[in-house]
């Protein structure tokens, strides 16, 4: 059957672009779009709520990220980014089938593995919540591409909330670190995926436990050049903003959430209580 041939000729380059995480991890891959695509406007949703994603069920993550979907194309979004690993491993089809081809959906983990698929890697690791690795996303995906991988999944769930409590350079975070990464699962590895995106918040951390030895994939670099290549295909990328807004919305206002967002976005930035 022929895939349907997308078109997005009813957006405008103007238009903001939408981006949802259960928390602070996705900051990383906004940091990124920032960076990127510096004329960009962003509307920025997490669910602090409800994080993390990665201890809960099915039903809940799609019924979470579904929502925040209906309000970011309320916003008119003109791109949803879903930057969160455990959304994107429970809540794509929902997602996509809740857009219905309207705007593109770009999610973190399929970029990422396709680019894995077709570097020179031979055994890889994916460190993730329960959430994502219960699914096997992430294999299927890389071995879908390349079917001589050799992909291992280790769930690391004590890292998401260690990050949002703000124990980043610290004795806890260096102890758990160890501990997952001591694991046997991942003890021949030689490219390490953070299947989180708040785990780049720690990636300092985690090249140090591994020295050279093993690469550590930068995912939100990835995910945004792949938004780039989208936009730019369809003729949506905005170069003519000399001052983009950036917009957060939270469920749940939290001092860690505000002192990262801060820090990547300047102090100027508001966030704005939105409970759906």
């Amino acid at each position: 059957m022929k895939k349907k041939q997308q078109d997005f000729s009813h957006l405008s380059a103007k238009q903001p672009i939408g981006i949802f995480d259960s928390g602070v991890g996705g900051l990383t891959v906004a940091k990124e779009i920032k960076r990127l695509l510096p004329h960009e406007d962003l509307i920025y949703f997490g669910d602090t709520k409800h994080l993390p994603y990665g201890e809960k069920s099915r039903e809940a993550i799609v019924g979470y990220s579904t929502k925040i979907t209906s309000f970011l194309l309320e916003k008119n979004c003109k791109a949803i980014v879903i930057a969160c690993n455990s959304a994107t491993a429970n809540a794509l089809t929902e997602v996509l089938e809740l857009v219905d081809g309207k705007v593109p959906v770009i999610d973190v983990i399929n970029p990422v593995a396709e680019k894995v698929a077709y570097e020179i890697h031979n055994n890889v690791g994916v460190i993730a919540t329960k959430a994502t690795v219960n699914s096997g996303l992430y294999k299927k995906s890389i071995r879908r591409h390349n079917k001589f991988i050799k992909v291992d999944e280790l769930a690391t769930p004590l890292l998401v909330p260690a990050i949002e409590e703000g124990f980043k350079n610290h004795p806890i975070t260096h102890s758990i670190i160890y501990n997952y990464l001591s694991n046997s699962k991942l003890k021949n590895i030689e490219t390490l995926i953070l299947g989180c995106t708040h785990y780049p918040l720690l990636i300092d951390e985690i090249r140090q436990y591994y020295g050279n030895r093993v690469r550590v994939i930068d995912s939100p670099s990835i995910v945004a050049n792949q938004l780039k290549m989208i936009l730019d295909k369809h003729h949506l990328l905005n170069d003519r903003n000399p001052e983009p807004k950036y917009q957060f919305y939270l469920s749940d206002l939290t001092k860690n959430f505000e002192k990262i967002s801060k820090k990547f976005f300047g102090n100027s930035i508001n966030l704005e209580l939105k409970v759906l």
